[in-house]
Formats: C-alpha cells, structure tokens, sequence
C-alpha cells in the first residue's frame, strides 16, 4: 500500500479549486497554534514573531506568517514550519529552562534573529543553523559564559542582543522519519498547511466544492451509494456502516429529518476530533452539509463539549463565514447550529446527546427505537462524529474506489489516533487501517524510553479505545489495527486514543484507574453502571491494598460480566473492559497482588474514597 511524504502539500484534482487561484506565499512561517501547542506558549509566539517582523529589516517584509492547525508532533511544541526554497523544513522551539514555556519566553532579539532567518535563508539547512541560544541576554548567562556569538551563517543583519529574554533552543525535526513518512493525510490533509480562521484559504484549497456539487449536479441517492461503495465506517467506536445509517435516515417516512456531529471527545488520551476542530473547521463543514443533502435534512447541531473553547471559537467562526459567504443558512438549504456541552463522558452516547441538545438532563433512553428512526423532537436523525463527516469531501473528490482502496478488506481508509503516554513520540498520526500497532508504538512513536519503563525501556501494553477499551500487551503488538482484530484482543477501535504503557505500570492500578473514571461520569440511570461500576472499584482498591483472596478475581470477572451484559448504555456495557483485557493478558499480576507480593509496594496509593467525595484521577482528569 503506498504511503505519502511527510505533511506533503495539500494538492486538489483539476477543478476542485474554487474562484481564484490561491496566494502560495514564497516563504513562509506556519506556526501552530493549536492547544498542545498553546500550552507551549504558541499565542505569545506567534505574535512575538509579528512584531519583530514589522520592526524588522526590509528584507523580512516578504514573510507570512500565520496560523495553523496541528503539525503532528505534540511532545516538541510549539512547531513552526518554514516554506521556503529547498522547504518545507519542520522545527521545535525548546527553552533552556525547563519551567518556562518557550513560546512565552522568546525575547524580541531572538524573535527578530528567527524572523530574518526565515525570511533570508537560502534554504532549510541555513534557517536549522540558527543559534536561539546566542542571543540569549549576557545578564542571564551563567557567570564565566562566553559572549554571544556572531550573527547566524547566511543571514541578514540581525540585531546585537540586549536584556529581555531567555535562551532558547531550535531543533529541526527530521520529515524522513517513519512518524512524519508513514503517515496517509486524508482527514488531516489541509490540517497544518491553512490558516483555520480564514475561509479564503479552505475555498482556495477546493473546500465547499463537494457540497456544491451535490447541490447542482449529484442526488441524494448517488451521494448515499458512493459512501456505501466507500467502505466507510463510523469512526466514533461503534464502526458502523455510514452508508447503511445514512440509508436507515433517509428511507423514513417524508417529514423534518436532523443531522448532528458528535464532537463530545471524552476519552481520557483523545484529542483527534479537537484538531480537525481547531485545523480544519470548514471541511467538517462540508462533510455535515453533505450529510444532510444526502439524508434529505434541512436543520443540523454540532455538539462540542465545553473543554473544548479554542475549538468553539473557531467553528463558531467558522459557521459565520459559510453563512457570509451564502454556502450555508437561508436559501442554500441547510441551517447548522453550534451547542455547547457541559463536560459530561455520557454524552458521548447518541441518545444522551439528543436529550442534551433539546435541552434535557443528558442520560440515555432504550433502543429501540435509534435515532435514525426517532431522534430529535420525534424526528429521524442522522449522528456521526467528527472524523466521519470529515472523511466524506474526500470520497466525493477521489472517488469512493479510491478510499476502499486504502485500508483492509473490512476497514477502509485511514484512521487518525492520538499517541500518547509513555512513548518518546507522542501526538497525532493518521495511518491506513490495518497498520500495526508496533508500527505505530515503536517505529513511529518511538517506543518507551527507559525513563518511563524498566531500566532498559519497553512497551508492556497499549490501551486503546479509552474507558471502553482494552489493553493489548507488548507480544500482540504485531496485531493490525482494525474493529474486527482489536475486538478479537477484549478491545475496541474506540474513537482513536492510543495510550502507551511502560513497563513500571501495574496492570491493576491501570484497570483500577478506568474503572474510577467510569464511577464518576456514570449517569446513574440504570442500576448495573450506577451500583456495580462501585463495586468494581471497591473490589480493585481491595485488590491493590493487598487484601484480597484470589477466589475474588472470579468474583471481579464475573461482575465485570454482568454489568457489560445488563447496562443500559454504551458506557456501562465497555466501563468492564480494561478490566478484563487486564486480567485476560495480565492475570500473574492481579494473583501477585492478592498475594500482597507484588506489584502494590512498588506503586502504593491511598484507595479512592466512595461515594460524591471522590478524588481527582490519578494523573488529572482528561
């Protein structure tokens, strides 16, 4: 299966481009400012850089530098991608202090020494031989330090340094490694290159152009048909087929039909849908709009969970472009409408989410009937997430031969994950279906460090699809990822977070771990979640206190069970999951710790208390 380069540059079919050629800048500084990055003081850089180019020689006046979405490498921002001859190059800004975050620390000098380079360099070797650290005010060097260096090889008259800054380090990272080269942009293709604020560059780069189509030259039907022949499956966890869902909604008795987008990420490790949200609004845009042509629905909800505010701002921008620019609102026939969640995990959960969206307190209802028969105020209603719809412009583009080309016989396309946990590479990558996970933990990410693993490093699990997931240790790494094979391990696909464990992880502390997670974010509307997710924990916290026999890992298995069989929902039926992944692949571990032999001494924590009193989740709650 062939694979593309490295973020290449997003290019269209003949045709897809809107009115009017895009400006592709000669060079440029894309900085991301997506919130892994913002955490690395992405906002102050950004404008740092603006400000030292407008006081900056000439020569730098030729620059652009904006906004983008995520450039992949979570673990090194903030990330800032040069185009320019020779380009695109990749780079990481680190701080000599490891407490201070280095976009927020970069002094005009050294702001104003990066943007000459960029602007000036003859190419990406030149910019990578910036000396951050040389410009790094004498009074804050240490005492015997030599004098900052001469201006960096190649570049124009930078200024002498003064006080105000800190040292800081530029690392070019290498586009030829597997993390950057095995990926498969396809949902993320324009995520990274435009600006996400600016629905010039979406429309430049083809965007809307499907949706438009479907309004002057394809059917309802011929749009539904292309998804099916697509392959494509729900990518939420669920892996349903779209095609089949789309149909159900479609095929109802005449009257009002609704979309909605599930963009409520809960799982603990997640962030996928975050960044399509903050890099690329304006294709989930249209892959909802489409949705809705295809289903025959006029109205639609998007559904954000309010830990998400940059992603809120930006589609709310978003939304007011489109409706600015005629593409949706009155008389285009699609009206879409933002709705904000509270926070709550159950709300994941469609009929949670519909409930949460008229208004009601967000707990499931029994099915059937499904919301594509009865959803929204009584009517049909069609609910994909993010990376679904966001899939959708790109069969429509390629064709729906092509994405059933990528992929397994029974899972097309890509899929994007977020790695994250104890591997040296963490953040975003998005890979053909079927890839395994070794490829992605150990050739990608680049394994466990030993900082966080034995003293010679390793993987000892990967825990995919969150709470309602498994574990799946390091012999099965050879494993594809794909629904029907991770399901055959007691795990799930999930909505795409990868967590990976080291070896100086217990086993049942992490079991224990999703199971407190599930405790708090159950509803509390059905019995078997509400009482026996507790009891689940009680008997863990037994577990790991070293108190209890090992005839209760039976009792433990046989609770996990009942409440997966009886729960009412989704989250109370996978809440048992990681535990008995755990105990399918790790039973010695669960028999030494009723021993009281191993592992508790070596990881001792107080049990969770009971009841409304719980305490935070080890690590911070996601």
């Amino acid at each position: 299966m062939a694979t593309v380069g490295a973020l290449p540059r997003p290019r269209e079919p003949a045709g897809e481009l809107a009115q009017g050629s895009p400006v592709t800048p000669g060079r440029q500084l894309r900085c991301c400012t997506a919130s892994g990055c913002r955490a690395g003081g992405a906002g102050p850089l950004i404008e740092a850089l603006r400000q030292a180019q407008a006081v900056a020689d000439p020569a730098a006046n030729g620059l652009v530098i904006k906004s983008v979405g995520c450039l992949r490498l979570c673990s090194r921002g903030p990330l800032l991608a040069w185009d320019g001859p020779g380009g695109p190059a990749l780079f990481a800004l680190g701080s000599t202090d490891p407490g201070t975050a280095p976009g927020a620390a970069i002094g005009p000098e050294q702001a104003r020494a990066l943007v000459l380079a960029a602007a000036t360099a003859p190419g990406p070797d030149t910019l990578a031989a910036l000396d951050l650290e040389a410009w790094r005010p004498q009074a804050l060097l240490p005492e015997g330090s030599p004098s900052p260096g001469p201006s960096p090889v190649g570049v124009a008259s930078a200024p002498p340094p003064s006080p105000g800054g800190i040292g800081l380090t530029w690392d070019q990272m290498d586009l030829d490694h597997p993390f950057f080269a095995l990926q498969q942009p396809l949902v993320l293709l324009h995520c990274g290159w435009i600006d996400p604020d600016s629905i010039e560059e979406a429309l430049a780069l083809g965007t809307y152009g499907q949706w438009r189509r479907c309004r002057s030259d394809l059917s309802p039907e011929a749009v539904r048909a292309m998804v099916h022949r697509s392959g494509l499956r729900g990518r939420g966890g669920a892996g349903y087929p779209t095609g089949l869902k789309w149909d159900t909604v479609a095929l109802q008795p005449p009257g009002p039909r609704f979309v909605v987008c599930n963009a409520d990420e809960g799982d603990p490790g997640a962030f996928m849908d975050r960044s399509v949200l903050e890099g690329d609004p304006h294709r989930l845009l249209e892959g909802l709009a489409i949705a809705a042509f295809a289903v025959g629905a006029e109205s639609g909800f998007l559904y954000v969970r309010a830990e998400y505010p940059l992603a809120i701002e930006r589609l709310r921008r978003a939304l007011k472009q489109a409706h600015q620019k005629g593409i949706l609102g009155p008389g285009t026939g699609l009206e879409l409408e933002l709705r904000v969640g509270a926070g709550a995990y159950v709300c994941g959960e469609e009929t949670a989410l519909l409930q949460s969206i008229q208004g009601q307190r967000g707990q499931p209802r029994p099915r059937p009937p499904y919301p594509a028969q009865s959803g929204l105020w009584g009517a049909p209603t069609l609910i994909n997430n993010v990376e679904t719809l966001a899939a959708v412009p790109a069969i429509l583009r390629r064709g729906a031969e092509w994405f059933a080309a990528i992929g397994t016989d029974t899972s097309k396309g890509t899929k994007v994950f977020s790695l994250s946990g104890a591997v040296r590479r963490t953040g975003l990558v998005e890979v053909p279906m079927g890839t395994s996970l070794r490829t992605v933990v150990e050739t990608m990410g680049g394994g466990v460090p030993a900082a966080h693993g034995s003293p010679g490093g390793g993987v000892k699990a990967v825990q995919t699809g969150g709470p309602s997931g498994g574990c799946i240790p390091a012999h099965l790494l050879d494993t594809p990822v794909d629904y029907e094979s991770l399901q055959a391990l007691g795990s799930a696909m999930g909505s795409g977070g990868m967590v990976v464990v080291g070896e100086a992880m217990a086993m049942p502390e992490l079991a224990r771990h999703f199971m407190h997670f599930s405790v708090e974010e159950s509803c509390g509307k059905c019995l078997p979640c509400r009482a026996g997710t507790v009891q689940l924990e009680q008997l863990l916290d037994r577990l790991l206190a070293g108190l209890a026999e090992p005839g209760e890992l039976d009792q433990l298995e046989q609770l996990c069970r009942m409440v997966k069989a009886t729960s009412l929902c989704g989250l109370g039926q996978a809440a048992p999951n990681p535990v008995l992944s755990a105990l399918r692949h790790f039973r010695a571990e669960f028999l030494a710790a009723c021993r009281a032999e191993s592992p508790r001494a070596a990881f001792a924590r107080e049990p969770f208390p009971a009841g409304p009193a719980l305490g935070p989740l080890p690590g911070g709650r996601p």
